[in-house]
Formats: structure tokens, C-alpha cells, sequence
């Protein structure tokens, strides 16, 4: 059975979650992408050593964590506002379930940090290079607790795109298959489990939501700036 309702879709929101979607991946990608590459050694001494030589990159890539904390902030916010009137529930779990990633991401920055802070104390001179690796790997492993809270919101959304008859259903369904990606990836990486099997899974499973959330985000910021008229919704 099919019946047709208005669903509260804000145009505008839309449009705002599309901006902070893309914006959200370029600073992301340089942060922990690119950055990390530059200055993360095979180990302390040579972590320490590319810290002090690229300062500047460095402090760049805080710059753009720090934006993409708030950008995160912004946009679960959004993404809730348009959502809500599809499922109240899912649409909370969404909403929770990104916050809880974003408290993590915050954790993790300080922890990111806390090498080029010791630097700049009065005892700089003596840091200690493994507590330098040890603060770097620790960033790692918490990239991988925040993927678990991101990959239940990526389920969340995806299922609200699908029901919402709004957004494009290959999107939701392209968002809630990759999100397994992410789930997989951190429960393996914090296991310490390495199968090439898992690995070559999580990849495939990476590449559909890395595409899918980049649509999903040109199509907020193009297409569902457009105010829909009444959508039929398939219930049981």
C-alpha cells in the first residue's frame, strides 16, 4: 500500500547540509588523509624529527580538524532537522550516534596534540620519542573508535533516505551498504585482526560510501535545494 504526505523538507537545510558534506570531506581528507603521511614515521625519532620540520603543515591540519569538529556539529544538526518527520526514532539515532563521533574526534585531536604541546614546553628539548609514536598510534586507533559511532549513523541515514522517496534510493542504499565498511574496519583494527579476505571487503565497502556520501552531498547541495511537492511513501 502507498500513501502520499508532505514531509517537512527545508530546502535550505538541504542545501547547508550539502555545502558542510563537501566541505566536511576536503578539510577531513587533509587532515587525517594527508597530513598524518607527512609527519607519522616508522618510528618516534623519525615522527619527532618530521613534527619539527613541518610545523606549519602540521598546525594546518589541526586548523582543519578543528573545522571539520564544527562542521560536524553543524551538520548533524541539519541533517536531523530534515529527517525527523520520516521516522522521529531513526532520525535520533542518526543524531546520537554522530554526536557520540563527534565527541570522540575530539578526544582523539587532543591526543594528536599532545606530542607538538610537549614540544613546546621548557622541556621540548628532551620529548621523548616514543611517547611521541605512542600518542600518534593512539590517534590512529581512535580514528577507528570514531568509524563505529560513524558507521550506526551511516546506517540510520541511509535507511531515512530510502523511506524518505526524496532522495535518490540508490544514495540510502549505497550509505547503508558502506557503512558496514567502517563497522568492519574498526572492530578489525582494534582487534588487531589482518585477513586480506576482511581487508579486501572493507575496501570495496569504502569505495561505496566514500562515493555514495559524496553524492549524497552533491545532490543535498544541488538537487534537494529544490522543495519537493507531496512524495508517495510504501508502508505496510
Amino acid at each position: 500500500m502507498t500513501r502520499t504526505i508532505h514531509h517537512q523538507w527545508d530546502a535550505n537545510a538541504a542545501r547547508y547540509a550539502g555545502a558542510l558534506y563537501l566541505a566536511i570531506a576536503v578539510c577531513g581528507g587533509f587532515s587525517i588523509g594527508y597530513v598524518p603521511m607527512q609527519i607519522v614515521g616508522s618510528d618516534g625519532a623519525t615522527s619527532l624529527a618530521n613534527l619539527a620540520a613541518n610545523e606549519g603543515l602540521f598546525l594546518l591540519g589541526v586548523f582543519a580538524d578543528c573545522a571539520v569538529i564544527l562542521f560536524e556539529l553543524a551538520i548533524t544538526a541539519v541533517l536531523y532537522q530534515l529527517f525527523r518527520s520520516i521516522s522521529p526514532l531513526m532520525s535520533t539515532i542518526a543524531l546520537i550516534s554522530r554526536a557520540g563521533m563527534i565527541v570522540v574526534m575530539g578526544l582523539n585531536l587532543l591526543i594528536w596534540v599532545l606530542p607538538y604541546a610537549s614540544m613546546q614546553s621548557a622541556s621540548g628539548p628532551n620529548v621523548s620519542p616514543e611517547m611521541v609514536q605512542l600518542s600518534f598510534r593512539a590517534h590512529d586507533l581512535g580514528v577507528f573508535v570514531w568509524q563505529l559511532f560513524f558507521g550506526v549513523h551511516l546506517l540510520a541515514l541511509g535507511w531515512l533516505t530510502v523511506r524518505s522517496s526524496i532522495v535518490p534510493t540508490i544514495l540510502g542504499r549505497g550509505l547503508f551498504i558502506g557503512a558496514f565498511g567502517y563497522l568492519i574496519q574498526g572492530v578489525v583494527e582494534l582487534m588487531f585482526i589482518d585477513l586480506p579476505i576482511i581487508n579486501a571487503l572493507v575496501i570495496l565497502l569504502l569505495i561505496i560510501v566514500t562515493v555514495s556520501e559524496i553524492s549524497f552531498g552533491l545532490w543535498l547541495l544541488i538537487r534537494g535545494a529544490r522543495k519537493p511537492s507531496a512524495t508517495a511513501l510504501s508502508c505496510a
